[in-house]
């Protein structure tokens, strides 16, 4: 019984998200950031999307993400892992094909801004 019963569609922000979570949950990611790193940054603003863009042709996806890395990781190694768990998500989760996961790692934090970020948590 595998018949068409109508669409699924599934937002643009679903896709984001399922990235997002798979991205932080990485320890050497400390955090995704603006695709302008700098000033927007300090100033604490962020978008919706913070860090990631999703693009979707013909049921397939391509995914930048930009991040923050811990120092002292092996940052190669950590962009391939990334690669291999988003591509993995995508298919287990919504069943799409993955064209591009590219990881751009924007910074690498230091100890003072990995207390002050800790700091923000903390606050809430």
């Amino acid at each position: 019984m595998d018949q068409n019963l109508g669409k699924v569609t599934i937002a643009p922000n679903v896709l984001v998200t399922i990235v997002q979570k798979t991205s932080m949950s990485e320890p050497g990611v400390v955090q995704l950031c603006d695709n302008v790193p700098g000033v927007k940054r300090l100033l604490g603003i962020h978008t919706e999307s913070q860090g990631v863009a999703v693009s979707v042709a013909d049921n397939q996806v391509t995914v930048n993400v930009h991040l923050i890395a811990r120092r002292g990781v092996d940052l190669l190694q950590m962009g391939r892992n990334l690669q291999s768990q988003i591509t993995r998500a995508m298919q287990d989760i919504v069943g799409m094909e993955v064209c591009e996961v590219n990881i751009h790692i924007d910074d690498i934090a230091t100890e003072l801004s990995a207390d002050a970020d800790a700091e923000k948590v903390r606050r809430g």
